[in-house]
């Protein structure tokens, strides 16, 4: 089950966040100044074959692969960083994520559920 962790580290210039985590899904939401939810980041399968989903109310929504630098023989580990990544399972992972968020702010997680939801019909940005 997703649990909230602070404290945070807030960037400046940009919405306080606020980061929800579990073994298999972290959660970082973005909340502007009136409470209303800017932006939100799911990254899913952890452990796995990490992958994130993005969406921010001025870009919409973008799907990507986490390389954990970690496939580099011979080499120090990398630093993690986002990269493309083909079709996202929407409906599968809005599920997985309803399931997980039944311990967050409803106001939270009734957000994303819906966004998750909608992924595939409007605001996709592809990489």
């Amino acid at each position: 089950m997703l649990q909230e962790v602070s404290p945070v580290r807030q960037i400046a210039n940009e919405n306080p966040r606020r980061w929800f985590s579990s073994s298999d899904m972290d959660l970082t939401v973005w909340v502007d100044r009136e409470g209303k939810i800017s932006g939100f980041e799911l990254c899913y399968d952890k452990g796995k074959d990490e992958r994130a989903v993005r969406w921010f109310e001025n870009e919409g929504f973008i799907h990507e692969r986490i390389d954990d630098g970690e496939n580099r023989p011979g080499r120090f580990k990398g630093t993690p960083i986002l990269v493309p990544d083909g079709m996202f399972a929407s409906q599968v992972i809005a599920e997985r994520f309803h399931k997980e968020s039944e311990n967050i702010e409803q106001k939270i997680a009734s957000f994303v559920y819906g966004k998750l939801l909608e992924y595939p019909l409007r605001n996709h940005r592809t990489v």
